[in-house]
């Protein structure tokens, strides 16, 4: 359970930072580790928590416990304010790396990281990284074509870390496949389609949650929802509207309406 509960580096600002303070406890309570938390304009609105098992993996019957378990909380503590599509998911295989044991496990790998606060005048790194430092303050990242007289090698504050992620490539597949830390794929599926299918994410997305309506409120319509059917009109209603369009009709041509 330690590592469940390491620090995370990176975040969330704004509703994301909402909906992390109120789902991180119960997920690690499930013996899982939440690793971001987005939110998106897809769908309205959709807000998507990544998370896994301290070993990275994380399968669709994961996906499904997590998800029963934050719906209720979710709904009761309502961080969001406004109707959205959950989504929980695992990682992905070009991951982010919010944790220094992100950065260990996944050492040897190509990864964009991008500081908070620059570092010898940039902010964007690409390149290999190494394994963080005993006290976990840096990590290295090998550098490829930097100019001459430049160091190859650079060490990262992670305490200034502001977004980092692997980059997908053909060694990370093949690692990730041999770890089970991909969702499974066929045994007899050509290597392009394993290429293909492999860097999806495991996603469970449930219906809309809604917020309750205040009584007496009719619900507003939304774009694509269509409109409610009037209720038919009354013999006196009918006789009333054909009335005013007659006498309007009458006082134009009369010349009386301008």
């Amino acid at each position: 359970m330690a590592e469940t509960s390491e620090k995370r580096l990176i975040s969330e600002t704004g509703v994301a930072a909402r909906v992390a303070r109120a789902v991180e406890a119960p997920i690690e309570g499930l013996g899982f580790r939440l690793v971001r938390v987005k939110v998106s304009s897809a769908n309205g609105c959709t807000v998507q928590i990544m998370a896994e098992r301290p070993d990275g993996s994380m399968s669709v019957e994961d996906c499904e416990a997590v998800s029963r378990a934050l719906s209720p909380i979710l709904d009761l503590d309502d961080p969001v304010g406004t109707p959205y599509h959950l989504e929980i998911s695992s990682p992905g295989i070009d991951r982010p790396l919010v944790r220094a044991s992100d950065f260990a496990r996944w050492a040897g790998h190509e990864a964009k990281v991008e500081l908070a606060v620059p570092l010898d005048g940039r902010k964007r790194f690409r390149g290999l990284i190494g394994g963080p430092s005993t006290d976990g303050a840096t990590v290295p990242i090998d550098l490829p074509d930097v100019k001459e007289g430049l160091p190859s090698r650079i060490e990262l504050p992670l305490r200034d870390l502001a977004e980092a992620h692997l980059v997908l490539t053909d060694e990370l597949i093949r690692e990730s496949l041999r770890r089970g830390s991909a969702p499974p794929q066929d045994e007899d599926l050509e290597d392009d389609q394993v290429e293909a299918d492999a860097p999806h994410a495991v996603r469970l997305v449930p219906g809309p949650q809604r917020p309750k309506l205040k009584a007496g409120k009719p619900a507003k319509a939304k774009p694509g929802m269509a409109k409610p059917a009037k209720p038919p009109r009354t013999p006196e209603q009918k006789r009333k509207a054909k009335a005013a369009v007659t006498k309007a009709v009458r006082l134009k041509d009369s010349g009386k309406l301008h």
